[in-house]
């Protein structure tokens, strides 16, 4: 890619993404240009990966084709008011913001502008992000792709309507927290069982790990891959049917309806 690409903000979730287009050779560290109001981010994502660096927001608003606004939502108005009459003409916006929809990020810019909204979640930082991707109606397939192309360099990427958003976010937004509880779970379980708490987490986390390979790379239902471990009389079995009379399922799917309804109402 040819461009410029400007990132405001230089949290965990802006350097995952630096990283991926540094590390993939989807950019030359040159074509990176990084704002943050704290220095100290601004020299990590220098050292590491040879970015420019500043921390004036519309530097980056002024060199960018396409401008990432990876802040918290609280001050996305603050920081769009700061850039809105610097950037280019045809600058792609990317938001990465949970409970920013395509209208407000259009209203605070006051003008019809290119955007994407996209959802990214935090095993970015390994390279195995997942990222929600919603254009709007101003940008061109071309462009889509090249966005399409940033998250690609650090996971995997779905284009989907924005009114499943908020869907988004509880399935693949927020749920690597359940997924940390979930190994934590297995490893005390482990622990009371007297296996040491190091092992413990490395074998739970790599029982996540595999299985979630096993539905990604073999296309198989979920059930038909947990049929395929519950033996007759076996243990497994008796696991499952313990973890359904306390109600696993049924936790899971409230919890992520309540993280739905949660997104729709920030």
């Amino acid at each position: 890619m040819n461009k410029v690409i400007g990132f405001i903000g230089c949290g965990n979730m802006g350097r995952a993404m630096i990283g991926g287009v540094v590390k993939s050779g989807l950019l030359k560290p040159e074509n990176v240009i990084v704002a943050d109001g704290y220095k100290g981010s601004l020299d990590i994502a220098s050292s590491e990966y040879g970015v420019n660096t500043t921390m004036d927001n519309k530097e980056v608003a002024k060199t960018s084709d396409i401008i990432v606004l990876s802040v918290k939502p609280n001050v996305y108005n603050s920081v769009i008011d700061d850039i809105k009459d610097f950037v280019k003409e045809d600058v792609v916006i990317v938001s990465i913001a949970a409970g920013k929809t395509i209208k407000d990020v259009e209203g605070a810019f006051g003008k019809d502008i290119k955007m994407v909204r996209t959802m990214p979640n935090t095993p970015a930082l390994v390279g195995e992000g997942m990222t929600g991707i919603c254009p709007n109606k101003n940008i061109s397939k071309e462009e889509v792709e090249e966005v399409v192309n940033i998250f690609k360099s650090f996971g995997k990427i779905e284009i989907i309507d924005e009114k499943l958003m908020e869907v988004f976010i509880s399935t693949s937004g927020s749920s690597p927290a359940y997924v940390f509880m979930f190994i934590e779970a297995m490893a005390d379980a482990a622990v009371a069982d007297g296996m040491p708490r190091n092992k413990a987490y490395k074998m739970a986390a790599q029982a996540v790990l595999g299985s979630a390979k096993m539905v990604l790379e073999t296309g198989k239902h979920p059930g038909e891959l947990k049929d395929m471990v519950c033996s007759p009389g076996g243990t497994t079995i008796e696991a499952v049917a313990t973890l359904e009379e306390y109600g696993f399922r049924t936790a899971v799917i409230k919890g992520m309806r309540e993280c739905t309804k949660k997104a729709k109402n920030m």
